[in-house]
């Protein structure tokens, strides 16, 4: 078990058996995705866009389902909603690319077409090919869950990322992985409200683990946002953006809700 991976018997751990077991049974062809990355241009700067935007930035996140909702979008097109989320005034967009969750990589793609913002590959990355998969693509950032890595294999899929012209948002869950996630130099730090063992939701944590984390590095809030009080208390708290999902696909205006989010509605 690498260091920092939850116990067994979790929910993670089986997410993540599943994802080794995937990727050893029906690996990617890396000759094909090298070929794919090379055709998507200069990946854009995710970090800059969040710290261009309002305060917080908000990362508006596509996905069909929810592990605590179940099914949340009957109806998805990744496209639309891509497109609602940039009218709206968002920052940046993450696409939920996990078949356990219903998502797929072609899904990330799908933004890339439909799109300007830029694009974070949301999975459960524990393999460097996963990270040459986001960037073919279109991600422009990938997310790493400090939890199911061990301190090397963060190192290594940072720079794999960085060789990519990729940035990386580091997750951490408590104050004991801050200092091995900081060590990695990712290029943004996010903390998740969601305990990814059981998804048990506690809004503290974001405000207990900000603390430790250091300065002049974008932090991003994540899980469990619904409304604009809960997103300006997390910038309060010291969160540059943050990252909310469920709250934007159960809107019935999208673009309404986002603009809600950021301060900016009518």
């Amino acid at each position: 078990m690498a260091d920092g991976e939850s116990g067994a018997g979790s929910v993670l751990d089986t997410i993540v058996e599943h994802k080794r077991a995937h990727l050893k049974v029906t690996p990617p062809d890396p000759k094909m995705l090298h070929s794919l990355a090379a055709s998507r241009g200069e990946p854009r700067n995710f970090a800059a866009a969040l710290l261009a935007g309002p305060r917080p930035a908000l990362i508006a996140e596509c996905k069909r389902r929810s592990p605590v909702k179940g099914l949340i979008a009957e109806d998805y097109d990744v496209a639309l909603i891509a497109r609602e989320y940039e009218r709206g005034g968002a920052s940046a967009i993450s696409v939920l690319a996990d078949a356990h969750f219903d998502g797929a990589p072609a899904h990330v793609a799908q933004a890339w077409a439909a799109a300007t913002l830029p694009l974070l590959f949301k999975d459960f990355i524990i393999d460097p090919i996963q990270v040459l998969e986001a960037r073919a693509h279109g991600a422009d950032c990938v997310l790493l869950i400090a939890r199911i890595l061990s301190a090397a294999e963060m190192v290594d899929l940072v720079d794999r990322a960085h060789e990519l012209g990729m940035q990386v948002l580091l997750e951490v869950h408590d104050e004991a992985e801050v200092d091995v996630a900081v060590a990695a130099a990712p290029d943004m730090l996010g903390v998740n409200h969601r305990n990814l063992e059981d998804f048990t939701l506690d809004a503290t944590i974001f405000q207990r683990v900000a603390a430790r984390l250091p300065a002049g590095v974008p932090m991003v809030a994540e899980s469990g946002f619904e409304t604009r009080g809960q997103v300006t208390a997390a910038a309060d708290a010291g969160a540059r953006a943050v990252l909310v999902g469920t709250a934007l696909m159960r809107a019935e205006d999208r673009v309404a809700k986002v603009r809600e989010l950021i301060g900016a509605a009518a």
